[in-house]
């Protein structure tokens, strides 16, 4: 495209504007599509409604005008496009499959993005980002959830876009693609290393772990009963987080797995807490009932 502010919607009226829809002159996209229907229409126009029609459809200043169905137009469309200075595109694609297509990829390609610091993985299936402050073990962790056939999404750099109300997706910048960096060994590159099976190209964010160093004495403040579950804010969207005490002798790899099971169990329903609350009260009652 001419330029990526064009369709972010640096002109005035661009908040009410689609990004790519069929050809509408009253309320224009960004986009405009030309498919058989429109063409018909076209036909049935005489000549001066028809050129009143191209004067509003290339004033409104759509960032491109794109031909479906590999469809032609006159040389009247083609010179109001150049006077305008918009591009005019012509693909084979028939006009709704192309619509669905230029949607996806603008959601994608126009998503408002973050860059958050740690190491972007898929656990279980599940996409868990592990955070923390310097030398927390980050990348150590990573290297060993890899080596017991977990996948690596992006190490130090990796970015979020909001593609969906309530969907993060993350991925990782070309630069960082493929490389971890573990301190005493240098960067590795776990393509290579471990193979294709290894990496994963973009997962959606669903899980937040932040490791935290604590001694013997922060340790005993932690909930024992219901842990260190909380939300953080990533790009409008609430992300769970639970927070990992890192310490010696805690196998970190075993904690985090178990950490990504406890959260699924969570979305399906089941909460182990509250369990084990309930069978609680009822030994009490059966205690008391008993008396």
């Amino acid at each position: 495209f001419r330029a990526t502010n064009d369709l972010k919607g640096d002109f005035p009226g661009a908040a009410s504007q689609g990004l790519a829809g069929p050809l509408n002159y009253i309320h224009p996209n960004r986009i405009q599509i030309i498919g058989r229907a429109e063409l018909i229409y076209f036909s049935g126009l005489d000549r001066n409604l028809f050129l009143d029609v191209l004067d509003k459809l290339f004033s409104s200043q759509p960032a491109a005008v794109l031909l479906a169905d590999g469809v032609a137009v006159d040389g009247q469309f083609i010179s109001s496009s150049e006077k305008s200075g918009t591009p005019l595109w012509r693909s084979s694609i028939p006009d709704k499959l192309l619509i669905d297509e230029l949607q996806y990829f603008l959601t994608h390609a126009l998503a408002e993005r973050t860059t958050q610091h740690g190491v972007f993985m898929e656990v279980l299936g599940t996409g868990v980002l592990l955070t923390g402050s310097a030398a927390t073990g980050k990348s150590e962790l990573a290297l060993e959830l890899i080596a017991r056939g977990h996948r690596l999404v992006a190490d130090d750099a990796p970015v979020f876009s909001r593609i969906a109300p309530d969907i993060i997706s993350g991925s990782c910048p070309a630069l960082l693609q493929d490389f971890l960096e573990v301190r005493g060994l240098g960067v590795i590159n776990i393509r290579t290393m471990f193979g294709d099976s290894a990496i994963k190209q973009e997962k959606y964010l669903r899980l937040i772990i932040r490791l935290q160093p604590m001694n013997d004495a922060e340790l005993k403040k932690v909930d024992r009963l219901r842990g260190s579950y909380s939300h953080t804010d990533v790009l409008g969207i609430p992300i769970s987080e639970v927070a990992l005490p890192v310490a010696p002798g805690r196998e970190m790899s075993i904690l985090v797995e178990v950490a990504v099971r406890q959260f699924i169990l969570l979305k399906k329903g089941y909460d182990a807490t509250e369990e084990f609350i309930g069978r609680q009260q009822q030994a009490i009652d059966s205690q008391q009932e008993s008396k």
